[in-house]
């Protein structure tokens, strides 16, 4: 489980340390910085399957997504004594991202490169990266350190350099991933590949979830929900189906799932409810039906990650919805830790009732994205590495 999660000089967010529990609630007003939070948690995801700078220049480029306000806010520049104004910088211009878990933690600086004439001149590069061991990094929990091009990693007391060549653009996943001799990269590696994002179910009329498609078996939903009824029927014979059964009944009381399994392998959702003589299909499903199915198939996998994010699952659910919802991701922070970023006030209010819950509501001052209820001593401890 993460316990903290670190991200600085990135859009809104100038220097935010957030602490981290089974059952996390990101919410807040538009504009506060909840989408900007939860793309920070996808580009760390991203270091780990090769794609951090590529994930950077969708956005525009690692230039464009630093924090445009001064390096420091003042209290004067708070209290609207001065104008707010930047500076001379203290320390290098970084896009900084971070976590703490229960056994590693990890950091990654991204900065620009030195002007040459290469024609990716604009390409984001690795300043440093670190592994540690435990909840807060210190010199004597360092596991694995890089320093732009060199990575060393540790040997009792000592230090053994490792690689002294690696690509400017590279993390350290890509290049010594799968050494023996580095298990903890191994094994980090291993697990922010197995983190599930979950922001973008079709539901329109040619969504492939409407659609009849081959079936296989499906412990884990693809992120756009193609393979749903698979999905379903994977749940029903190595899952819990008795959970299953109770997340639809819950939010369709009287309702009954079936998979109807066609000629040539092919699967498809089907929908008894209440008074109608034929189950409904797919294609006739609300949208809103759809997604829900969606959401059930995605938080009761088989194959709970060790972390799965929901971004507004809300979108497209009546509110009468959103109680059974929140009682789905409720079940479903037993197994996995669990993120949702929100703003639907029944399905916050939900979440809100399980003792374990942590609601971290976000809001912006001066463009600013912080925690206003999270004093300076609530915060998880956190260093960074460099």
């Amino acid at each position: 489980m993460l316990n903290a999660l670190a991200v600085g000089n990135y859009r809104s967010i100038n220097r935010l340390v957030l602490p981290l529990e089974r059952l996390n609630v990101i919410t807040g007003p538009n504009g506060s910085g909840k989408s900007n939070l939860y793309r920070a948690l996808r580009l760390l995801a991203e270091t780990a399957q090769g794609g951090v700078v590529n994930a950077l220049a969708r956005e525009g480029g690692l230039e464009s997504t630093f924090w445009a306000g001064p390096e420091q806010l003042s209290r004067r520049m708070r209290d609207a004594d001065v104008p707010v104004q930047g500076g001379p910088r203290r320390e290098s211009l970084r896009l900084r991202l971070g976590f703490a878990g229960e056994d590693f933690g990890y950091a990654i600086a991204l900065g620009l490169p030195e002007p040459s004439s290469s024609a990716f001149a604009l390409d984001p590069q690795v300043k440093h990266e670190a592994i540690w061991a435990g909840p807060l990094c210190r010199p004597a929990a360092l596991l694995v350190e890089r320093d732009g091009p060199l990575v060393r990693l540790r040997e009792g007391r000592d230090w053994r350099v490792q690689a002294q060549h690696l690509p400017a653009f590279d993390s350290l996943f890509d290049q010594v991933g799968n050494d023996p001799a580095c298990p903890e990269v191994f094994a980090l590696r291993e697990r922010l590949r197995g983190w599930r994002f979950y922001d973008h179910f079709r539901s329109d009329p040619d969504a492939p979830a409407r659609q009849p498609q081959l079936g296989t078996r499906t412990p884990v939903l693809h992120h756009d929900g193609r393979d749903l009824a698979a999905a379903l029927q994977t749940i029903r014979e190595i899952g819990d189906r008795a959970a299953l059964d109770a997340a639809v009944s819950d939010a369709f009381p009287g309702a009954r799932l079936h998979i109807d399994r066609q000629a040539g392998g092919r699967f498809a959702v089907e929908l008894h409810q209440h008074g109608l003589l034929r189950p409904l299909k797919a294609a006739e499903l609300s949208d809103g039906t759809l997604r829900y199915l969606l959401l059930v198939a995605a938080l009761l996998t088989p194959r709970p990650p060790s972390l799965m994010v929901l971004n507004e699952p809300e979108t497209s659910l009546h509110p009468d919805l959103l109680p059974a919802l929140g009682r789905l991701i409720i079940a479903a922070s037993a197994h996995t830790q669990v993120w949702v970023v929100s703003h639907a006030s029944r399905l916050i209010a939900t979440l809100a009732e399980h003792p374990g819950c942590n609601t971290l509501r976000l809001d912006k001052v001066l463009g600013e994205t912080q925690v206003p209820d999270l004093g300076a001593l609530d915060g998880p401890p956190w260093r960074w590495p460099d």
